[in-house]
């Protein structure tokens, strides 16, 4: 892999320039579109009389597009400017979601969107680093994940709304709002590119991404983020399906938008978590970081035995809250270890590769049970379990190699 040499094109570092704001702008959009489409693609499945089980398979395919894609999409991102790399991958999914409303099966063209998801994703991260210092590298991921927590909660109220009034509205909606992301992609500046190749030659880019993912994976500080991260979003995947299963179980409630509305309310406890993290975080201390997350299963456990739905509500916001306050700083330090290294795209390709594996892992763990028939309740306690001895085996890890380092 050539060696990568941080761009040094950026002169306003502000952290609410006028880029950045653009970038907030795209990213909440597009944001509110990809979760209010998960909700629309729930009530077609309804509608069509397809297996209870299709729901969780949607994310499948979603995280099947980040794994396959992952060699591609960090040199593509890193290869021209970011604002235009963003554009591009939400217009892929503008595409997906009008072939979702046009009748292609909810799978594959929830597949598309992915597609489109993991182009966007080193993109709308790694441009990041570019626009601010690196110590203001956890506020803006903060305000990052506050603009996507914001976007998850309103995307997921009103899909879950419109699909249960109409699933055609919810996705003209879709479509609507991905257009409106695209108009906000605009107002990037085009920024130099990060990483330029001369040529997009498939096996040089896999060996490329194949060394990134080693030379990641052997650096002590990036690996913790990658096993941390990839953690979390396996574990929010996997809640968010396991809530539309769980509901009519434990509440009695039959109707997409109440567990529609049960993820609005994780996304106000991330939303929480982020902003307490850019206060009490920075990558100096990013190692409080791990009792949030080891609080986060004992959480999801007692979660699961709940039968009040404001109780279970006070549980999510805990566990979204803790969610937050764990990703947050490692988003961040993932971004300056591959700013220094092989490049925040390439890094970002690296982190949704392993992120993709840890969602196809733990979603289709928890698919396979569902369909199954193991009960529901059961299934919730054990995946709780779970998340306690990974976040545990991930804390020892972490603590043992930081302390063998010299200071």
């Amino acid at each position: 892999m050539s060696r990568y040499v941080p761009p040094s094109h950026t002169n306003n570092k502000q952290l609410f320039s006028g880029a950045m704001i653009a970038v907030l702008a795209a990213q909440f959009l597009s944001a509110a579109a990809d979760n209010a489409l998960l909700f629309a693609a729930i009530g077609l499945i309804k509608v069509h009389g397809f297996p209870d089980y299709f729901a969780s398979m949607l994310q499948e395919f979603f995280a099947g597009a980040f794994i396959f894609l992952a060699p591609f999409v960090g040199p593509f991102a890193d290869a021209y400017s970011k604002g235009r790399v963003m554009l591009i991958a939400n217009g892929i999914k503008l595409l997906g979601a009008g072939a979702m409303f046009l009748g292609l099966h909810p799978l594959l063209a929830y597949g598309v969107v992915g597609m489109g998801a993991a182009a966007y994703s080193p993109a709308k991260y790694g441009i990041l680093s570019e626009l601010v210092a690196p110590e203001q590298l956890v506020k803006a991921n903060s305000l990052m994940e506050g603009s996507t927590i914001v976007a998850i909660l309103l995307g997921a109220l009103l899909g879950g709304w419109l699909a249960d009034v109409s699933v055609q509205w919810a996705l003209v909606t879709v479509v609507a709002l991905y257009g409106f992301a695209a108009l906000a992609n605009m107002r990037i500046p085009r920024l130099p590119a990060a990483h330029p190749l001369t040529s997009f030659n498939f096996p040089v880019l896999v060996r490329d991404f194949w060394s990134a993912l080693k030379q990641l994976y052997r650096h002590p500080e990036a690996r913790f983020t990658l096993l941390g991260t990839s953690l979390f979003w396996g574990t929010g995947s996997t809640l968010r399906f396991m809530l539309v299963a769980w509901v009519p179980v434990a509440l009695v409630i039959d109707n997409i938008h109440t567990p529609a509305n049960l993820n609005g309310v994780v996304a106000i406890g991330i939303a929480l978590g982020a902003a307490l993290a850019a206060r009490l975080v920075n990558l100096k201390t990013v190692n409080r970081a791990l009792i949030a997350g080891l609080l986060l299963g004992v959480l999801v456990w007692v979660f699961a035995g709940t039968t009040s739905l404001y109780v279970a509500a006070v549980l999510l916001v805990a566990i979204g809250a803790s969610g937050g306050f764990f990703v947050v700083p490692l988003n961040a330090l993932l971004q300056e270890c591959g700013h220094k290294t092989v490049g925040a795209g390439h890094a970002i390709a690296v982190q949704n590769f392993s992120e993709g594996i840890a969602m196809l892992t733990l979603v289709g763990a928890f698919t396979a049970a569902h369909k199954a028939a193991v009960p529901v309740i059961f299934l919730a306690q054990g995946f709780g379990l779970a998340i306690i001895v990974l976040m545990g085996l991930l804390t020892l890890a972490r603590l043992t190699c930081w302390r063998s380092v010299p200071k």
